[in-house]
């Protein structure tokens, strides 16, 4: 690998091991190898871009990798509340397998405050993980999810996601498991399944 790629790893090893915040220069250089230090700002203009590129790279090959597992979760023949909680118990699996990377996420969207750049990725990944999410739950391929169906049933699949995961990522002991989560949604229908 060239200097370039070798601090992108770096990078990826620090955010895994040590968080956003508390990576340095000096850290990402020794992860990748002993390339220079200055070689960052050559190569990415700043600290805050490298952990940038090497987020967003993570996150893209985290996405596919998710999108791969929720695809297939559920035993064929099953009911769809049956492949619901499946889902669910993949992603909360996601959730202990990929701690870091979760938690470098969360980090991500309070750096984005500071990076339009970032801040464009992640709103630009929202609006797709709605859409692939609509589409997912609802069986149809996202060409076909039309905006209503995004905006509703794969935004607050999105919300439950995120709030799920803030609860795995900060007290996994009493985080709920998967049935509890769709235990939770029927109750959630029972209050606002009429009509007004």
């Amino acid at each position: 690998m060239g200097n370039r790629e070798d601090l992108l790893a770096g990078a990826r090893r620090c955010l895994e091991e040590k968080g956003w915040a508390r990576t340095t220069v000096r850290d990402i250089a020794t992860a990748a190898g002993g390339v220079s230090m200055a070689a960052i700002g050559y190569h990415f203009g700043s600290r805050e871009a490298l952990l940038n590129s090497a987020l967003i790279e993570a996150i893209d090959e985290w996405g596919t990798r998710m999108g791969r597992t929720l695809a297939s979760f559920g035993e064929a023949g099953s009911s769809p509340a049956a492949r619901y909680e499946a889902m669910w118990a993949a992603i909360i699996k996601s959730f202990q397998d990929d701690r870091t990377l979760w938690l470098a996420t969360i980090e991500a969207l309070l750096q984005a405050e500071h990076s339009d750049d970032l801040r464009r990725y992640l709103a630009g990944s929202q609006v797709q993980g709605r859409r692939g999410l609509a589409a997912l739950l609802l069986g149809t391929p996202e060409d076909e999810v039309g905006e209503a169906a995004a905006r509703t049933l794969g935004a607050a699949q999105m919300a439950l996601f995120t709030g799920l995961m803030t609860q795995w990522l900060t007290d996994p002991g009493q985080a709920p498991d998967a049935r509890e989560v769709v235990s939770g949604l029927r109750a959630l229908t029972g209050i606002v399944g009429a009509q007004e």
